[in-house]
C-alpha cells in the first residue's frame, strides 16, 4: 500500500474558524509536472478551496516546514557578528539586545540565570550589561553619560584677545541696613519703592557709569536670613563684594554671613558704612566690630578700604564708586568678548506675557540674538535680550546682565549658561541633566517614601509624624527655594513642612489638583491664581493663600504648623475613694459602694483603679449616685455609690484614684 507519510501527504486538512474541518482526499491521479490538474487549478478562491471536487496541493513551503519538522530544526546558523558595543551607565534590555544584533529573548535568558528576572522594557546598570555583552562574545565599550557636557565650557582660557571688562560687584549686608536704597542713589531710580514691605526679595543685577568713565555691573542681594544660597550665589560671580552696614545698628548676623561668603568666594571686601546722616550713627563703633571678623579697614591700618555714605543724602557714593574703580583695576580684570558667551543665571522667573526669563551674568565671550543656549536642564534660542533699563541689546559682552527670553522652561538660578551649535546638542544635553534632575529627586524622595507596612506600624506606635503638605508657587527662582528652605527648618519631630511641588509662575489648575488630592495649603509668593485655577479651588475647597513678605509667609505656616502639634496633657488630681462593697444592681451592672477619703470625686472624671497597689484599670467614671441620687460631685468623708464604664471586675478593698486631664496648646 502506500506508506503512511505519503497517505498524510494526499489528505489536505482545510481549518477554517467557525466552519467544520474538512479533509479532502484527492483521487489517485498521476502527479508531476505532466499531470494536467496543475493547469486545471487555476485561480485559488475562497469557493475553490472550501469545493471538495478540485484537488489541492501542498505549497513549497508547506513541505518545506512538513521537512524541517521531520528532520528536526536543524538551521543553519547565521553566521554570528562580534561587535564593540557602546554601553552607557544605564541601558534598558531591548537597546541592549539591539546594539548587540541579538534577540532580546536570548538576554533575558541569561539574565535569568544570574536570577534577575527583568522585562525587555527594564533598565540595567552597565555591569550587568558588560557580563551580557562579553557573555556573548562582543567586546564592550563603556562611556559615561556625563561625556554629552564635554566641550561645553573651555577650560583653558586664553589671555589672547582679553580686554578689560567692568568689574562685577555684589551689594551684601544685614536686612534693613539700605542696600538697595544705596544702589537706588548710585544708579538714581527707585527700585526699593517696589519692594513690599521695604525688604529685597530677589537679586537684581544693575549697570551704572562711575565718576571715572568706566561701566561697574552691580548685583543686589536680599539680607533676609532665609536668602543664604542667593547671597551665596551672588559672591560667587563676584569681583568685588561690598558690604553694607548700617551706622546705627552694627554689625549682624547677616553681615558675618556676607562676610564668610565673600571669603569662600576669594572675593575683595569693601566696607560701606551707611546712614551716616543719622542722629545716633556711630562709624567707629561697625570698625571696631569689624575687628572681631578679621576685617581690618584702612583707617585702622588694615587693608580694607572702608567709606562713610549716606543712601539719603548721597554723601560719600561718588568716594566709594571711585574706590570700587580703582580695585578692580588693581585687579586687572580681563575676559575675550570675541568667543562664545558663558555666564551664570543669576534669576530667573516666569513672565505671564513673555514666558521663562533667566537674569543671565555674562562672564565671558559675547551673546548674539538668535544664538542657541543651554542653562541647566533647559535650552532655548535667544529671542531677545533687555537690559536693566529695559532697553533691548543686539548682543551683550563681558560683565553685562542681561535678561533673556526664550528658554522653553525655567532655568534654576546659579546654573551655568553655555552657547551650544545646534539644537539637537542642546537637546541631548539639557535631557541628559534633566534625567539626573529627576534622579536626584526621586533618590531624595525614595528615602522619605517608606513602605505601606513601616507607616503602619508608625501609627501604632504613635510616632506617625504629621506632615503639612504645601504647594508653593513664588515670582522667581530664588525667592521659591529661600521660602522652601526656611519651611524646611521650622518642623520638628513630630510636624514637619512637606513641600509637594515648588515652582515659578502663577498658581495653575494642576496645582490645585494635586493640593486637593493631597489635603494640601497653596501658597502664592508675589503671584496670583489663574481664573481656571481659582474656581477650580473654590470647588474642591483648596485654600490658597497670598503673600508677597517672606517674614509673614513663614509665621503663618508656623502657626499653622502648631495646631498640628499633639496638645500636652496634664493631670489634676482630685480625689480619693475605697471601695467598701460591690452591689449587683439590675439594668446597670456592678455598683461599688464607696467612701471618699480624700479630695473629692466628679462624674466623668478620669479614674484609675488600684488593687494591691497595682493599676488594673484606667477608664471614666460613668455613674455617681449619693443615696438615690445623681450627683456631680462627693466630697470627702462622704459615702457614695460608682459604677464605671466598661468594666466590672471590681473587689471590696480596691482603691479609686479620681483625676482631671487637660489639654494644652503647644507652639512651635
Amino acid at each position: 500500500g502506500v506508506p503512511a507519510d505519503e497517505e498524510s501527504d494526499r489528505k489536505v486538512v482545510i481549518r477554517r474558524p467557525g466552519m467544520p474541518l474538512k479533509i479532502i482526499a484527492p483521487p489517485k491521479s498521476p502527479r508531476g509536472p505532466g499531470g494536467g490538474n496543475r493547469d486545471r487549478r487555476g485561480r485559488l478562491t475562497v469557493t475553490t478551496a472550501t469545493s471538495g471536487e478540485d484537488e489541492r496541493f501542498r505549497s513549497d513551503a508547506a513541505r518545506r516546514r512538513r521537512l524541517q519538522r521531520l528532520t528536526g530544526h536543524r538551521v543553519e546558523e547565521k553566521e554570528k557578528l562580534i561587535r564593540e558595543v557602546v554601553i552607557p551607565e544605564t541601558i534598558t534590555v531591548q537597546e541592549l539586545a539591539n546594539r548587540m544584533s541579538e534577540r532580546a529573548v536570548d538576554v533575558i535568558k541569561l539574565l535569568m540565570k544570574q536570577g534577575q528576572m527583568l522585562k525587555i522594557t527594564d533598565v540595567i546598570d552597565s555591569d550587568t550589561a558588560q557580563l551580557i555583552a562579553e557573555e556573548l562574545g562582543h567586546t564592550v565599550k563603556r562611556v559615561a553619560e556625563s561625556d554629552v557636557e564635554e566641550g561645553l565650557f573651555e577650560e583653558d582660557y586664553n589671555d589672547e584677545g582679553a580686554e578689560p571688562r567692568p568689574p562685577v560687584v555684589t551689594i551684601m549686608g544685614h536686612v534693613d541696613h539700605g542696600k538697595t536704597s544705596l544702589l537706588d542713589a548710585i544708579r538714581k531710580t527707585e527700585v526699593v519703592r517696589g519692594e513690599a514691605g521695604g525688604i529685597t526679595q530677589h537679586i537684581g543685577a544693575y549697570q551704572v557709569t562711575s565718576p571715572l568713565g568706566g561701566r561697574i555691573t552691580f548685583i543686589d542681594t536680599p539680607g533676609h536670613a532665609a536668602f543664604t544660597s542667593m547671597r551665596a550665589r551672588g559672591a560667587k560671580v563676584t569681583d568685588i563684594v561690598i558690604l553694607v552696614v548700617a551706622a546705627d545698628d552694627g554689625v549682624m548676623p547677616q553681615t558675618v554671613e556676607a562676610i564668610s561668603h565673600a571669603k569662600a568666594a576669594g572675593a575683595p571686601i569693601i566696607i560701606a558704612i551707611n546712614k551716616i546722616d543719622k542722629h545716633d550713627a556711630d562709624p567707629q563703633r561697625v570698625r571696631t566690630e569689624l575687628l572681631q571678623h578679621d576685617i581690618q579697614v584702612e583707617s585702622m591700618g588694615g587693608e580694607t578700604l572702608e567709606f562713610e555714605v549716606s543712601a539719603l543724602t548721597g554723601a560719600g557714593l561718588k568716594e566709594l564708586l571711585e574706590g570700587i574703580q580703582l580695585q578692580s583695576e588693581l585687579m586687572d580684570l580681563r575676559a575675550n568678548p570675541e568667543v562664545s558667551a558663558e555666564g551664570t543665571v543669576i534669576e530667573a522667573k516666569l513672565d505671564r506675557g513673555r514666558g521663562p526669563v533667566a537674569t543671565v551674568l555674562i562672564q565671558r565671550g559675547s551673546l548674539y540674538n538668535g544664538e542657541i543656549v543651554v542653562a541647566g536642564a533647559e535650552w532655548g534660542r535667544v529671542r531677545a535680550m533687555i537690559d536693566d533699563t529695559g532697553e533691548p541689546l543686539r548682543d551683550a559682552g563681558p560683565s553685562v546682565p542681561v535678561e533673556i527670553l526664550g528658554f522653553n522652561g525655567t532655568p534654576d538660578a546659579g546654573d551655568r549658561l553655555a552657547v551650544v551649535d545646534s539644537e539637537a546638542r542642546a537637546r541631548e544635553i539639557t535631557e541628559y541633566r534633566a534625567r539626573q534632575k529627576r534622579e536626584r529627586q526621586a533618590a531624595r524622595t525614595a528615602g522619605a517614601r517608606s513602605s505601606l507596612a513601616d507607616m503602619m506600624r508608625e501609627r501604632q506606635e504613635g510616632s506617625a509624624r504629621k506632615d503639612y503638605a504645601l504647594v508653593l508657587k513664588g515670582d522667581v527662582q530664588g525667592s521659591v527655594e529661600a521660602i522652601s528652605s526656611a519651611l524646611e527648618k521650622i518642623g520638628n519631630d513630630e510636624v514637619q513642612a512637606r513641600i509637594l511641588h515648588a515652582g515659578v509662575g502663577g498658581i495653575t489648575e494642576s496645582d490645585i489638583t494635586l493640593a486637593q488630592a493631597s489635603g494640601a495649603l497653596v501658597i502664592g509668593f508675589n503671584v496670583r491664581a489663574h481664573k481656571e485655577a481659582r474656581e477650580a479651588a473654590d470647588r474642591a475647597g483648596v485654600d490658597i493663600r497670598y503673600y508677597n513678605i517672606i517674614y509673614n509667609l513663614v509665621d503663618d505656616v508656623k502657626e499653622s504648623m502648631s495646631s498640628l502639634l499633639p496638645p500636652n496633657l496634664r493631670e489634676e488630681r482630685l480625689g480619693e475613694a475605697r471601695i467598701l462593697e460591690v452591689f449587683d444592681v439590675s439594668k446597670i451592672g456592678k455598683v461599688a459602694g464607696c467612701r471618699v477619703e480624700d479630695g473629692r470625686v466628679e462624674r466623668g472624671a478620669h479614674v484609675r483603679l488600684i488593687r494591691d497597689n497595682v493599676v488594673i484599670h484606667e477608664g471614666k467614671l460613668s455613674t455617681l449616685k449619693r443615696f438615690k441620687d445623681e450627683v456631680k460631685e462627693v466630697v470627702a468623708g462622704q459615702e457614695c455609690g460608682m459604677s464605671f464604664e466598661n468594666f466590672e471586675k471590681i473587689r471590696a478593698g480596691d482603691f479609686i484614684e479620681c483625676y482631671l486631664v487637660h489639654a494644652e496648646k503647644r507652639t512651635l
